[in-house]
């Protein structure tokens, strides 16, 4: 018998795009300003792209994961990144095997 599961209030924070100077100092700047914690990040760059995966507490957020997700990814857009923001959960659905 398995216990009930406590919903969880981090997030997956996925950014792709061209390498260039900031992306992470961004990204990191504009989650501060939410009260958005961040718990891990990995970044590499392959040939001349940039790659980054962070997971993220919601919990002292001000601000709702949606508007967070629209927020990052229409700023990104005009970076010429793509940002991704899902919830924990749904991440870990699409992505098991």
């Amino acid at each position: 018998m398995s216990l009930p599961r406590e919903e969880s209030n981090r997030a997956i924070i996925t950014v792709i795009g061209r390498d260039q100077i900031g992306i992470i100092a961004w990204v990191s700047t504009r989650l501060a300003e939410y009260n958005v914690n961040i718990l891990d990040i990995s970044q590499t760059i392959l040939d001349e792209f940039f790659t980054m995966i962070m997971v993220v507490d919601m919990e002292p957020a001000t601000l709702e994961l949606v508007e967070l997700a629209n927020t990052l990814e229409q700023e990104g857009l005009k970076k010429g990144l793509q940002v991704k923001v899902q919830h924990e959960d749904i991440f870990t659905f699409m992505h098991r095997i």
